[in-house]
């Protein structure tokens, strides 16, 4: 620990952990979001060990409490919640204190063993820059807080394997439980530009085994980190407990790539007797992935109370360090969403977790409006910047629709060439969200439809490139394809628009697209929402429900009396 650091943790005991946070409570936050979590101040990266024990959800993450910019040697963050919707802020569990983390406790997971025993297995990086892989506990189990985690003496239990990099070994999912007994763990890491999912195994959670093969590798993809692999039932959508392995499930394994911080995934069989995992395809950087927007560093896990899988990640900033110093913060998590395999089974499909409904006010509605050829609708009622809009359009007459040209297939490329200003047959329609009066300030979340070998192609994209006219700013313009025929399903989209943040999913939750905007004109009562259209052809918008978003209770401190501004 520097010198600067050791005064600023002194400064952080001393005064304590909550009262610390003037700067987010204080100070004007035009960007820090109502519904998504975000600690009271400073840098915020990937979520770790999330879990459910004893009627609290946990969220632990990657965090720097001295600063609003990514430090080396971060700490383990730690906020509990009854719903998932309002977090509690704790003390760390974690601060880069031992010779196995002392310099840096990174990412990890936690597993509940037999007894409902929790038990966190995370990446610390060691006096010598090595990664190595630690186990802790919690010194009070019955606290359903788990206020304090005590780390092994023994660690580290796992070293950097032969072959592999110190610096390129990290992040260990969720233990499962096979058959015979023993606990399988895998972790990221590279060789030869291959990259690994390494396998370990172990009967008591400590002494652990490294597998002779990996569970998978792909060949010149590089780094993987923030691995996830558990089952997904083949039919039906309620979640399945990490160690189930059986028929009625396939496997999904993440991995987050990166020289490209991209989370994809792939959907396979699992022989927990051979140790294999075996795709339906191959990992490339057109495979699917979670989101196709800023996305990363995703990790999941099983809700046992609603039988559910739960999927959070992290959501970096757009802006530069200068504008994260002057805010004194960096970094969201994405709102906690449900996932589940399609009923092709080709896919997974993600949908915001239910409990948003606690936050919805003001609901209006709309049926059957026609909106032809540069028509706007202008959704009222609601509060722009805090709200939850879910609309499904219809089209008829696709046979007019354009030919996709085949050596343009890169649905990014796409909507970035043919942005929502550029007039298509079918599309661009959609919403216009953190729009001002005039529309010079807009964030445009559409649809595209076109014809390729003998089929119709539904592209989605979201396009920030009119987001701000701040300058300085990542306006990303991104795109996706949405598995979905227009000629039976109708096309619909849902937007949580959250001050700093629109969360895209469309096709039922088949595509999803996180941006981050800015605006200056598009802020408070300025703000507008739209439904819109700038195709040729009209579209039927079938339904459409939105509901103002109540801010959630985060980093709320009982103690004192105040809220997270």
């Amino acid at each position: 620990m520097t010198t600067t650091s050791a005064i600023w943790f002194l400064i952080f005991l001393t005064v304590g952990f909550h009262h610390v946070r003037y700067n987010a409570i204080t100070l004007e936050q035009p960007y820090r979001t109502a519904f998504h979590f975000q600690p009271p101040q400073n840098w915020m990266n990937d979520p770790n060990g999330l879990m459910y024990y004893n009627g609290v959800y946990h969220l632990f993450y990657q965090h720097n409490p001295f600063g609003p910019l990514f430090a080396v040697q971060m700490y383990w963050g730690h906020s509990v919640s009854h719903d998932l919707i309002n977090w509690t802020p704790l003390e760390h569990a974690f601060a880069p204190t031992q010779p196995f983390d002392i310099n840096g406790c990174i990412s990890g997971s936690t597993t509940i063993l037999p007894g409902n025993k929790p038990v966190i297995l995370y990446t610390g990086i060691d006096s010598q820059n090595r990664q190595v892989q630690n186990v802790a506990v919690p010194k009070d189990p019955s606290d359903p807080y788990l206020r304090e985690w005590v780390r092994y003496t023994g660690n580290p239990v796992i070293n950097v394997p032969e072959g592999i990099q110190p610096d390129e070994f990290r992040d260990p999912t969720t233990a499962w439980l096979a058959d015979d007994g023993k606990w399988r763990v895998t972790i990221g890491g590279q060789k030869d530009k291959a990259g690994i999912a390494i396998l370990f195994r172990s009967e008591d959670f400590v002494n652990w085994t490294r597998h002779e093969e990996p569970l998978y590798e792909v060949t010149g993809s590089g780094m993987w980190e923030c691995l996830d692999f558990f089952p997904v039932h083949v039919d039906g959508t309620n979640g399945v407990d990490t160690s189930v392995t059986n028929p009625a499930v396939k496997h999904v394994l993440k991995m987050g790539v990166y020289d490209y911080a991209r989370d994809y995934y792939l959907i396979g069989d699992y022989n927990p007797v051979k140790e294999k995992y075996v795709s339906q395809d191959e990992l490339t950087l057109d495979s699917l992935r979670y989101d196709y927007g800023k996305y990363y560093a995703s990790k999941s896990f099983y809700d046992p109370v609603r039988r559910r899988r739960i999927l959070m990640a992290w959501v970096n900033e757009s802006d530069s360090d200068a504008d994260a110093i002057a805010k004194g913060w960096s970094g969201l998590q994405s709102f906690p969403r449900s996932v589940w395999l399609d009923q092709n089974q080709k896919q997974l499909v993600q949908w915001p977790i239910e409990e948003i409904e606690m936050l919805h006010e003001n609901e209006v509605s709309l049926r059957n409006e026609n909106l032809e050829d540069g028509s706007l609708h202008e959704i009222l009622g609601i509060t722009p910047l805090q709200v939850d809009v879910q609309i499904s359009f219809k089209l008829t007459n696709l046979e007019e629709a354009e030919i996709l040209d085949p050596s343009r297939l890169d649905p990014q490329l796409i909507c970035s060439e043919m942005d929502a200003s550029k007039k298509g047959i079918f599309g661009p329609f959609g919403l216009l969200a953190f729009a001002s009066h005039d529309l010079t300030e807009q964030t445009a979340i559409f649809f595209r439809v076109f014809q390729h070998n003998g089929r119709y192609i539904v592209l989605m994209c979201s396009d920030q490139s009119r987001s701000s006219t701040r300058k300085g700013l990542d306006k990303t313009t991104y795109g996706a394809f949405v598995d979905i025929d227009p000629q039976r399903d109708e096309i619909s989209l849902r937007a949580l628009i959250d001050h700093s943040i629109v969360e895209s999913f469309g096709g039922g939750g088949k595509t999803c697209i996180i941006a981050r905007v800015y605006p200056t004109l598009a802020t408070r009562d300025e703000a507008h929402l739209f439904a819109f259209n700038n195709g040729t052809k009209s579209v039927l918008i079938t339904e459409l429900s939105a509901w103002s978003v109540k801010k959630a209770r985060i980093n709320i401190d009982e103690t004192i009396g105040c809220a997270d501004a």
